[in-house]
C-alpha cells in the first residue's frame, strides 16, 4: 500500500491535474467561442479592394497640363508683381528727386537764364544798334543768327526786304533754318 506522504502528493497532483484540466476547458471552450463569433461575424462583413490615388496632378499625370498651367501663370503673376513695384518705387525715387527744393531752384534759374538769353537776342535782332550776326551754345545745340536782306533762295520773304536767319544745329548735325522778316507786315492791326 501507499504510504500517508505519497497518498498526499497524489492527492496534490490529483487536485493540480483537476485545476490545469478545468484551466484547459476554459480557454478551450473561450476559444471555440472566439471562432463561431468570427465565423458568424465574417459573413456580415463586406470589403473592397483599397487603391491609394494621388491627388497632385505632377504625380498621377491627370490635369497636369492644366496644372502646370496654372503654376505657370501664379509664377508670372509674382515676376511681373515684383517688376512692377520695382518700376513704381524707381519712378517714386525720380519724381522724389525731382521735387526737392534744390531740383526746383535749380529749374527756375534755369528758365530765368533761358529767358534772360532770348530777351538779350530779340532786342539784339530787333533794335538797329544790336549786332548784326553771333553765335551761342545751348546745351549743345548751336545757335547762329545774322541780320541780312532777304535772296531769291530763301522762302517765306520778300527779295530785297530785310531779315533775320536763325540757324540751329543740333548735337546729332541736324539744322533748322527760320528765316525772320523784319518791319514786314502787321502785328495786332498795327501797321501801314
Amino acid at each position: 500500500m501507499r504510504s500517508q506522504s505519497q497518498n498526499k502528493a497524489f492527492k496534490n497532483a490529483m487536485s493540480l491535474y483537476k485545476n490545469k484540466t478545468l484551466e484547459h476547458t476554459i480557454i478551450g471552450l473561450f476559444t471555440a467561442f472566439i471562432l463561431l463569433l468570427t465565423m458568424f461575424l465574417a459573413s456580415y462583413v463586406n470589403a473592397d479592394q483599397l487603391v491609394q490615388q494621388f491627388k497632385n496632378p505632377s504625380f498621377s499625370g491627370v490635369g497636369t497640363s492644366s496644372h502646370y498651367l496654372t503654376i505657370d501663370n501664379q509664377e508670372k503673376a509674382r515676376r511681373d508683381k515684383i517688376e512692377e513695384d520695382i518700376e513704381a518705387a524707381l519712378k517714386q525715387a525720380e519724381r522724389d528727386a525731382e521735387n526737392t527744393t534744390l531740383a526746383k531752384f535749380m529749374r527756375n534759374l534755369e528758365s530765368r537764364i533761358y529767358s534772360q538769353i532770348s530777351k538779350d537776342l530779340v532786342t539784339a535782332l530787333f533794335s538797329g544798334e544790336g549786332s548784326t550776326f553771333g553765335t551761342f551754345l545751348i546745351e549743345g545745340n548751336t545757335v547762329t543768327y545774322e541780320k541780312t536782306l532777304c535772296m531769291g533762295d530763301m522762302t517765306g520773304c520778300v527779295e530785297g526786304d530785310e531779315v533775320i536767319v536763325l540757324t540751329i544745329v543740333d548735337a546729332e548735325g541736324s539744322t533748322t533754318t527760320i528765316t525772320i522778316p523784319i518791319g514786314a507786315g502787321t502785328i495786332g492791326g498795327l501797321g501801314g
